[in-house]
Parts: structure tokens; C-alpha cells; sequence
């Protein structure tokens, strides 16, 4: 949808901006999303900042950006905010805070403002600030309903809650919060101010959406892509990845070419290499999948990184033994049944090549990401080609030597 459609009738958008002010954020953003740009911005200018924020949060990237200038100060203010944190900060998560008193105000008075503040966004906690706005206190309504209406609010309010910084990396917030389960987390800088609110659903939702970014990423696709992307910008974004594949492919292609003598005098070798190719690439994803799944859980300690080292090599030596041993005895028979001369030897050949091979990809799936994240790039971006560029060179590579070497000399 773009903002050069018709205008929206003054009935519809009354419609709407009803819908907005009774429904959650993730429904009213399902049924603005049918609305061009414009309509969804002139029921944004009709919310309270807060929730108005909320469900511009509910949009595709690459929406939010042409709905904000069209949303008037309800928006453009918190997400201008929001936008001096990286993407992956608490901060890009942060909406205004709505029910903010004062720790000498009365339950009574707190209770007055709440009815008034529930008319412009869902209220969850109040939250008690000195002059300075720097956080004291967190109001439970719960507390609020049974404390004496004249009780000042500083005997009332929960004393040095628990709250986020708009700097700390999403996936850290989640470390913090997932034993508390609150539905809201104050957000407050290094001073103690405080700087907004963030949703407990969001910070779930951010970290699920990252996290299942990572298989598109390892072989190309941006985190930013959804289904309901463009083609165009799809394009863009998966193109540059596919030639650099292509390139790499290219060196496996040259390294079987080096080889072409032995595979024309031994024919029953070009079966082989698929499977060689296939097994240890296998095993290589598997490696790599419990070293990213390790960076992003942080578990990469010192001296982490040789144990990780070590064990993918003994999995590689344990598992490219034992699938050598079934593709050697497949090979055993199949160069019988075609005639093959030496098939004993050549069954050895694919058990050293299907076992070296297998040893080198559970290396590779160590190595290759913890590269890529200390040359400053993310580990997961595109690792699953690097991976398969050395399988394929080694597997292929190292049979093909083996056969010339033990067959063929």
C-alpha cells in the first residue's frame, strides 16, 4: 500500500480510529495494513502517542519509514527517539510513558489521573518519578485499589523496581527478564531517568524474529526480508549473495578439473563425488548450527573455542568412520558390478576421503563463523557458503588425490 491512493472517506476513518482505541496493536496493525500509507497515518494523528506508536511498531520495516511523516508528533516525536538505538537495541523498542506521578501525589488523586489516562492508552503500571523524572517507583494497580486514598504514593509504590537501559542489546534484555515475566519493563538511562517503556511481548517478539533470521542469513537472506517483501528489494538483497556462491563454485569446478585424467580412467569415481560432497556438507551445517546457536547464547568463553575445536574434530572423525565404512562397501560393490578394476582399494578410498572430509567440515563449522565475527561481520551472514565452498574443495579434492595416489600409481 502507498500513500497515492484515494483518500479514506471521514466515516471510514472515524470507523477506524474507533477500531484503534478498543482493539490491540497487532489487530488494529492487521487491518490497517490493507489501508494505504495516508489513512494509516491520519489514525495514527487521532491516538495518543503511545499506542499509536505501539501499533506503528506492528508494520514492516520498509512501511514504518513513509507512515511516520504522515503521522503528525504522535509518532515522528518517539520515533525519532528510538531511532538514535541500533536495531537490535532495547531503545528501537521503547514507546512514551503515559502514567507518570509524583511519589508525594495522593492514591486518591493517582486513581483520578488514571481514569483519565486509561482513555488514551493501556495502562499496565503507573510509574512514580521525582522533579528530575528520575524512576523511584512502580504503582501495581492492585495496591493502588486496597491503600488508603489519602496514602501518599511513596508508601504505596514498589521501591527500586527492576528496569532496562535503551542501550543494552535486545538479546541481553532477554537474559534478565525471562525469570520476571512482567508485561511491561520501565526503560531508564544510566542517570536513573526515565526514558520510556518497553512492551514484555516485544522483546519476546524481537528476539524470536532474530533468531529465525539466522537459516535465511547463513546462506544469503537479510533478516530485513519478510514474505510480504518485494520482489524488487528481494532481489537486491539475495542477488550480490548468489554470485559470490557462483565464485565459489567455480573453485570447487577447478579443483575437479585438476583431476579430470583420474576420473576419466576410473569412471566409477564421478558417482562417488555427490555423495562425498552431500555427507560432509552435512556434517559441516551441523557444526555450524551449534556454533551459531553457541556466539548468540554468548557460551564462547575463553578456552571455549578449543574445546568446541576439539570435539567437532572427534565427531568428524567418529561419524565420517562409520558413514565410510556403509559408502566403502557401496563402493566395493558397485565398482564389481561395473567392472571396476581394484575395488577393494577403491572402497579404501572412500572411507580415508569420507573420513578426512567429515574431520575438515566439523573443523570448518567452527572456524568459519568465529572468522567472520572477528573479522566484524555477523557470524551468521552468509556462513552456509564459505562452509559449503570447503566441503565441496576438500571432499572432492581429498578423494580424488587418494584415488590417483592408491589406484592409479
Amino acid at each position: 500500500m502507498n500513500d497515492t491512493a484515494p483518500a479514506v472517506s471521514q466515516d471510514r476513518l472515524k470507523q477506524l480510529v474507533l477500531e484503534a482505541q478498543r482493539r490491540a496493536p497487532l489487530d488494529v496493525a492487521q487491518i490497517l495494513l490493507e489501508e494505504n500509507d495516508a489513512t494509516v497515518g491520519a489514525v495514527l494523528r487521532q491516538l495518543h502517542p503511545a499506542p499509536a506508536y505501539r501499533i506503528l511498531l506492528r508494520f514492516p520495516k520498509e512501511r514504518r519509514h513513509a507512515i511516520v511523516p504522515l503521522a503528525g508528533d504522535n509518532v515522528s516525536d518517539p520515533w525519532k527517539e528510538a531511532q538514535r538505538y541500533e536495531e537490535n537495541q532495547v531503545g528501537r523498542l521503547m514507546e512514551p510513558v503515559v502514567a507518570k506521578v509524583g511519589p508525594d501525589d495522593t492514591v486518591k488523586t493517582a486513581i483520578e489521573r488514571l481514569r483519565e489516562w486509561v482513555h488514551e492508552a493501556l495502562i499496565t503500571y503507573a510509574y512514580v518519578v521525582d522533579a528530575e523524572n528520575r524512576l523511584l517507583g512502580v504503582l501495581v494497580m492492585r495496591d493502588l485499589l486496597l491503600a488508603d486514598p489519602e496514602d501518599r504514593l511513596k508508601n504505596v509504590m514498589l521501591s527500586e523496581p527492576f528496569s532496562l537501559r535503551p542501550d543494552m542489546k535486545v538479546e541481553d534484555a532477554m537474559k534478565q527478564v525471562v525469570y520476571r515475566h512482567y508485561p511491561v519493563y520501565p526503560v531508564c538511562d544510566d542517570a536513573g531517568c526515565l526514558q520510556g517503556i518497553v512492551q514484555g511481548y516485544m522483546l519476546f517478539e524481537h528476539q524470536h524474529f532474530e533468531i529465525s533470521a539466522q537459516a535465511g542469513q547463513m546462506v544469503g537472506v537479510q533478516k530485513e526480508e519478510h514474505a510480504t517483501t518485494g520482489w524488487h528489494r528481494s532481489f537486491r538483497m539475495r542477488h550480490p549473495w548468489l554470485q559470490i556462491n557462483l565464485v565459489t563454485a567455480f573453485v570447487a569446478a577447478f579443483v575437479v578439473s585438476l583431476f579430470e585424467d583420474t576420473i576419466a580412467q576410473v569412471v566409477v569415481l564421478a558417482a562417488f563425488l555427490p555423495v562425498l560432497a552431500g555427507q560432509s556438507g552435512n556434517t559441516g551445517c551441523q557444526s555450524l548450527a551449534v556454533t551459531i546457536r553457541g556466539l548468540t547464547l554468548h557460551e564462547f568463553k575463553p578456552g571455549v573455542f578449543r574445546k568446541a575445536l576439539i570435539k567437532e574434530t572427534m565427531l568428524g572423525t567418529l561419524n565420517g568412520a562409520v558413514v565410510g565404512l556403509v559408502a566403502a562397501a557401496a563402493m566395493v560393490a558397485y565398482a564389481i558390478y561395473s567392472g571396476a578394476n581394484q575395488p577393494m582399494m577403491l572402497g579404501l578410498v572412500v572411507f580415508l576421503a569420507m573420513t578426512g572430509a567429515c574431520v575438515a567440515s566439523g573443523m570448518t563449522g567452527v572456524l568459519v563463523p568465529l572468522t567472520l565475527q572477528r573479522l566484524g561481520a555477523d557470524p551468521a551472514t552468509a556462513s552456509s557458503i564459505f562452509l559449503t565452498t570447503a566441503t565441496d574443495v576438500v571432499s572432492m579434492g581429498l578423494f580424488l588425490w587418494l584415488a590417483n595416489l592408491l589406484v592409479l600409481s
